[in-house]
């Protein structure tokens, strides 16, 4: 299993980023496959911030990141992405896409940055 993350990137205060989160060797189909985000800022443990089922359907957010982020997902392409807008110096964190199939897998991080 690799989940492959990008769109590392620093950015104003309001500002927009997107980052994506490229999947490959699920051992069940990544359809069926609820998939998160996770970020850890500097200092302090990880927190968990967005969910998607695997159809895409049903997704739930951190409330200090209702309204300003959107998960989503690419079925077709095994891809999962994560839409920030409205970013605030606070979301400056390590950003982790993460499955669970039968054990913990986490993407490589990908540094978001927000700052003036």
């Amino acid at each position: 299993v690799q989940l492959q993350a990008s769109g590392e990137g620093e950015v104003q205060p309001g500002g927009y980023l997107r980052l994506s989160c490229a999947a490959s060797g699920f051992t069940s189909p990544f359809d069926r496959t609820w998939m998160y985000w996770v970020r850890q800022a500097p200092g302090k443990e990880i927190e968990w911030i967005a969910s998607i089922n695997g159809g895409g359907s049903k997704t739930e957010y951190l409330d200090s990141v209702q309204g300003r982020f959107t998960v989503s997902r690419d079925n077709d392409g095994n891809t999962l992405y994560l839409h920030m807008n409205s970013l605030k110096p606070e979301d400056t964190a390590v950003y982790y896409c993460y499955a669970f199939l039968g054990s913990d897998y986490w993407g490589q991080g990908t540094l978001v940055t927000v700052s003036s």
